[in-house]
C-alpha cells in the first residue's frame, strides 16, 4: 500500500466511526424518547453495517428487552463478537426469563472481564444474589460500592452512580439514614447526565419504598415528560396510586403492556388490583402469565399465593410457598404480600400469622413487622401490637403508620376501660362519664337485637374504642390521617369516632356503632370471608331495620348516577366499593347494596341472607350462592334489580329528566318561576323555587311547588328535603299539627338532622304531646349528646310522662357535662333516682351535692326525706 494513501484512509475510517456514532447516538435518543420500533430498526441497520458495534447491540438489546421481545434480545446478545462487553446486557435480559444460572455467570463475566459496564454488572449479581437466598454475600458486595464511591474522587459517570445508588439502598436496610445517601447518587447521577431518565425513576422507586408518593410521582413525570411510554416510570406511576388508593392505576398498566405485553410487573400489579376488589380468579390468571414469563419470579409468585389464599385454596397456597421458597429460603416477600391481601380482605389475624412467618423467615422485613403489629392492634393484642411495632421502627423509621401508631398508643393512658356484659368500652376520659351509660345501652340492644336475628354470635367481649379525635381514629385504622369513615370492624374490635369528632349535625354515632356491631357479627359467622359489598349493603339493611332513618338514604345526586348509567351492576359492586371512579361512588354503593338486601330479604326470606352467608363462610362465591341459594344467575339478578330500581324511583326519575338547562344558580324567583311554568315536572327546579320562596317569607306561594316537589320525591330527606321547607311553611301559618307531621316524616328518612330533631321537639311540646318531644330529643343524642339544655328538657319530659329510667340518664348526663351549677344537677339526679325507686343512688347523689353545697336546702330535706323513707316506696 502507498504511504500517500494511508492519511486519507485513516480519515476515512474516522469518519466512518463519527457517522456510527452519530447514528448510534440517533438511535438511543429514540429509543429513550419511547420510539421503540424506529430504535429498533436504526439499531439493526448499524449493526448490519457493523456487526462488532457494541453500543449498537447494546442499544438493539435494550429496546427489544423494553418491548418484551426477550428471546430475540437474547439471541441479539448472545451472538456478539466481544461477549465480555454484552454480558451484562445479557445477564439482564436472562433475570427477566428467570434463566438465573446463567444470568450469574453472565454477570460473572463483565465484572471479571473488565466490561465499561461491570459496576451496574455488580450492582446486578449482587441483587441477584440476594433474591436468591445468599443474603450475607449480596450484603458484601453492597458493601464493597461505598468503597468504590469513597475512592472515586467524583470521577463515576452516570451508569456507575446509579449502580452505587442501589447498592446503597439495600444497605439501608440494616442501616435506615443510607437511603439517602442512596438518594444522593441518584441525584448526582441525573445531573452528570441529563438527558439519562434511569436516576430519576429510581428515586421514585425510593421514594416510594420510604413512603413519600408525592416525590415519586414527581421523579416518574419527569421520566414520562421525556419518554411518556417508558415502562418502568408508567409501572411506578400506578404503584403509586395503588399506594395512594386513588384511580388512575389500571390505565397505567395498560400503557405499559401496549409496549410490551410479556411486562412481569405490569401483571404482578394487575394481579395485587384484583385482589384489592376481591376477584381472585382474575388474579390468579394475570399472575400465571406473569409466571409463563418469568417462572421465577418471587413477585409473581406471591401474587398467585395471594390468589390461592383469597380462594381459599391451602392446598395450591402452600404448593406455590414451597416453590417460591425453594428459589429463595430466606425471602419474606411471598408471606409479606399475601399478609398485606389479607387486610385488603379484611381477614386480619390470617394476615398477622403471614406477616409473622415472614419475619420469622428474614428478621430484617420491616414491612411484615409493621404489619404484624398493627394487625395484632386490630386483634385488641396492643401490648404485643406494640412491642412488634417499635421493633418495626427500630429498622425503618420512615413508616409513617408506625410511627402514628406509636404515638397514638402513648396517648391511651388517657383512656378508660368499661365492661358490660357483652363489651369492652375504650373510652376518652373526658367523656366516658357521659358516653358509657349512652353507648352500652345502643351497644347491648344491638348485641340482643343481631344474635336473635342471625341465631350467632361473634367471640367476645367485643372491644369498642371510641375517638374523641377524628384524626386518632383514622391513624388507629389505618395507620394514617385522612379516612373519611366514621366506624371500622376489625372484627371483634370495632373503631369509631366519638360524637365529638365530628361536627354537629353530620354524625349519628348510634346508628354507625349499629353498622359496626354488624360487621362484627358478619365477619365472625363467615371466618372473614364474606365480601365487602355484600356485608357493607348488609350491615345499612340492618341499620334502617334498627330504627327509621338510619343508614344511607336516597338522594338527588344518588338518582342522577342512577339515570346517568354511573352506578355499579351488582356483580361489580365491590369495585364501587374498593376501586371507586368518582367521589360519590362509594357512598352510592352503600345504599344501592343495602337495597339489594332488601329485594332479597323480602322475596327470598332472611334464611336466605344467613344461608348465603354461610356459604362464604364455606368459600363459595358470589355467583355460586345467588345461584344455589336464590336460584338465580347473578347477570339475571343484575338486570332484574335495575329495573326494580328505576320502578321504584320512577317519579323522582322523570323529575330529573334533563328537559333544559336549569336557571343558574344565581337566578331570582321570578326566572325560576318562569322556568317552573314551562318545566311544571323539573324536582330540582321546584325545590329550588320553593327553597327561595320561603326564605323570602312567600310561604303560601312555596306551598304548591314542595307539594310538587314532595309528591315527585316522597323519601327525601336531604338537607333541602320539601318536608323541611314545609315545616317551616306550616309553622308560619300556626298549623303545628301539619308541622309536626313532616318533621317527624323528614326525621324518618334522616339520621342525624339535629335541626330538625329540635324542631321536632318543639313543635310537639307545643302541642302537648311530650312524649313524642321526648322522643325526639332522645334522637338528639344519638346525633349530639354534649347539650345540657336537651338533657334537661329531656329529663322534664321523661318525668311528666313517668319513665323515670329515662330521666335518670338525662339527668346523670347534665352531671356528666360538668354543668355551672353541680349541686342542682346532683339534686335533680337525686330526685329522679328517687322517682326510679332506687334509694341507694338517690342518697349518694343528694351526698355529693351536699358536698358541693353543704347548705342546700333542698337537698338537705331530700337527704332527710330519703332517710326516713318518706314517699320512696324504694328499698336500700
Amino acid at each position: 500500500m502507498s504511504r500517500s494513501l494511508l492519511p486519507t484512509l485513516f480519515m476515512a475510517l474516522a469518519f466512518a466511526c463519527e457517522i456510527q456514532a452519530q447514528s448510534v447516538a440517533e438511535a438511543r435518543a429514540s429509543m429513550r424518547a419511547g420510539e421503540y420500533e424506529e430504535a429498533v430498526t436504526s439499531f439493526t441497520r448499524l449493526l448490519r453495517e457493523d456487526e462488532s458495534s457494541v453500543d449498537a447491540r447494546r442499544g438493539l438489546v435494550q429496546a427489544l428487552r423494553i418491548t418484551g421481545r426477550y428471546a430475540e434480545a437474547e439471541a441479539t446478545a448472545s451472538r456478539a463478537p466481544n461477549q465480555v462487553m454484552l454480558a451484562n446486557t445479557l445477564g439482564e435480559v436472562l433475570v427477566l426469563q428467570g434463566s438465573l444460572d446463567a444470568a450469574e455467570t453472565a454477570f460473572h463475566r463483565a465484572i471479571n472481564g473488565g466490561a465499561d459496564d461491570r459496576l451496574t454488572a455488580a450492582a446486578n449479581l449482587a441483587e441477584l444474589l440476594f433474591d436468591r437466598g445468599n443474603v450475607d454475600e449480596a450484603m458484601e458486595r453492597f458493601d464493597a460500592f461505598v468503597d468504590v464511591y469513597n475512592d472515586s474522587d467524583g470521577r463515576l459517570d452516570a451508569p456507575d452512580l446509579v449502580a452505587v445508588g442501589r447498592a446503597v439502598s439495600f444497605l439501608g436496610r440494616k442501616d435506615p439514614d443510607l437511603f439517602r445517601d442512596a438518594l444522593r447518587a441518584f441525584d448526582e447521577a441525573a445531573r452528570v447526565e441529563p438527558g439519562w431518565t434511569e436516576p430519576a425513576r429510581r428515586a421514585g422507586d425510593l421514594f416510594l419504598a420510604k413512603y413519600t408518593s408525592p416525590e415519586a410521582q414527581a421523579e416518574y413525570a419527569k421520566v414520562l415528560a421525556l419518554n411518556p411510554n417508558d415502562p418502568e416510570a408508567l409501572l411506578g406511576m400506578a404503584r403509586a396510586k395503588d399506594f395512594d388508593g386513588t384511580a388512575g392505576a389500571r390505565a397505567y398498566l395498560e400503557q405499559i403492556l401496549a409496549v410490551n405485553p410479556e411486562h412481569v410487573g405490569a401483571h404482578v400489579l394487575q394481579a395485587r388490583l384484583h385482589l384489592s376488589s376481591e376477584r381472585h380468579e382474575e388474579a390468579r390468571e394475570e399472575a400465571e402469565q406473569a409466571l409463563a414469563t418469568n417462572p421465577k419470579s418471587l413477585d409473581a409468585l406471591a401474587a398467585l399465593a395471594a390468589a390461592h389464599f383469597v380462594a381459599g385454596d391451602t392446598t395450591a397456597f402452600r404448593l406455590t410457598r414451597e416453590r417460591a421458597l425453594a428459589l429463595n429460603p430466606r425471602s419474606a416477600s411471598l408471606d409479606q404480600t399475601v399478609a398485606e391481601v389479607a387486610v385488603q380482605v379484611r381477614r386480619y389475624a390470617e394476615s398477622a400469622d403471614r406477616a409473622l412467618a415472614a419475619v420469622t423467615l428474614d428478621s430484617a422485613a420491616w414491612t411484615a413487622w409493621s404489619l404484624l403489629g398493627m394487625n395484632e392492634l386490630r386483634l385488641g393484642r396492643i401490648e404485643e401490637g406494640r412491642e412488634h411495632l417499635e421493633r418495626a421502627f427500630s429498622g425503618d423509621p420512615y413508616n409513617p403508620w408506625v410511627v402514628n401508631n406509636l404515638e397514638l398508643l402513648d396517648s391511651f393512658e388517657l383512656f378508660e376501660v368499661v365492661r358490660t356484659p357483652h363489651f369492652e368500652l375504650f373510652l376518652h376520659g373526658t367523656e366516658s362519664d357521659l358516653l358509657t351509660p349512652l353507648i352500652s345501652e345502643i351497644a347491648e340492644e344491638a348485641y340482643d337485637s343481631l344474635a336473635r336475628r342471625y341465631g350467632t354470635e361473634p367471640p367476645l367481649p367485643i372491644r369498642v374504642e371510641v375517638y374523641p379525635s377524628h384524626d386518632d381514629f383514622s391513624v388507629r385504622t389505618l395507620g394514617e390521617t385522612g379516612l373519611g369513615a366514621l366506624g371500622v370492624a376489625f372484627g371483634s374490635v370495632v373503631i369509631m369516632d366519638s360524637p365529638a369528632a365530628r361536627q354537629r349535625g353530620h354524625y349519628n354515632w348510634a346508628s354507625t356503632l349499629w353498622h359496626e356491631l354488624a360487621h362484627s357479627f358478619h365477619l365472625g359467622m363467615t371466618d372473614h370471608k364474606v365480601p365487602r359489598w355484600f356485608s357493607e349493603g348488609l350491615a345499612v339493611h340492618e341499620q334502617r331495620k334498627a330504627r327509621a332513618g338510619w343508614g344511607h338514604q336516597p338522594s338527588i345526586a344518588f338518582l342522577e348516577a342512577l339515570r346517568d348509567g354511573r352506578l355499579k351492576t351488582v356483580s361489580e359492586l365491590n369495585d364501587g366499593f374498593m376501586r371507586p371512579e368518582y367521589p360519590q361512588q362509594v357512598i352510592f354503593s352503600y345504599y344501592q347494596a343495602s337495597l339489594v338486601f332488601e329485594v332479597i330479604e323480602r322475596d327470598h326470606g332472611f334464611d336466605a341472607i344467613r344461608r348465603m352467608l354461610d356459604g362464604y363462610r364455606r368459600g363459595a362465591t358470589t355467583p355460586e350462592l345467588f345461584e344455589s341459594v336464590l336460584g338465580l344467575e347473578l347477570a339475571d339478578f343484575d338486570d332484574d334489580f335495575d329495573g326494580w330500581l328505576r320502578s321504584r324511583f320512577a317519579a323522582p326519575l322523570r323529575g330529573l329528566a334533563p328537559l333544559a338547562e336549569a336557571p343558574p344558580a344565581q337566578a331570582g324567583p321570578e326566572v325560576l318561576e318562569d322556568f317552573v311554568r314551562s318545566h311544571p315536572g323539573d324536582l330540582v327546579a321546584r325545590i329550588r323555587l320553593g327553597g327561595m320562596l320561603v326564605n323570602a317569607g312567600r310561604f303560601d306561594e312555596a306551598r304548591p311547588h314542595l307539594d310538587a316537589a314532595l309528591r315527585m320525591f316522597p323519601d327525601y330527606g336531604g338537607p333541602d328535603s320539601p318536608l323541611w321547607l314545609l315545616s317551616r311553611v306550616h309553622r308560619a301559618n300556626g298549623d303545628l299539627e301539619l308541622a309536626g307531621a313532616a318533621l317527624a316524616r323528614l326525621n324518618s328518612l334522616s339520621e342525624s338532622n339535629y335541626t330538625a330533631l329540635l324542631e321536632q321537639a318543639d313543635v310537639m311540646a307545643a302541642t302537648g304531646d311530650t312524649t313524642a318531644a321526648a322522643a325526639a330529643l332522645a334522637r338528639t343524642v344519638h346525633v349530639y349528646p354534649y347539650e345540657i339544655e336537651d338533657h334537661r328538657r329531656m329529663a322534664e319530659y321523661s318525668t311528666r310522662t313517668g319513665d323515670f329510667s329515662a330521666a335518670v340518664r338525662s339527668r346523670s348526663a347534665v352531671v356528666a357535662l360538668d354543668p355551672v351549677d353541680m349541686a342542682q344537677a346532683l339534686y335533680m339526679l337525686a330526685v329522679a333516682y328517687r322517682d326510679a325507686q332506687n334509694v341507694t343512688a338517690a342518697r349518694r347523689a343528694v351526698i355529693r351535692a351536699l358536698d358541693v353545697a353543704p347548705n342546700f336546702d333542698d337537698a338537705l330535706e331530700l337527704l332527710l326525706q330519703l332517710r326516713e323513707g318518706i314517699g320512696t316506696g324504694g328499698q336500700e
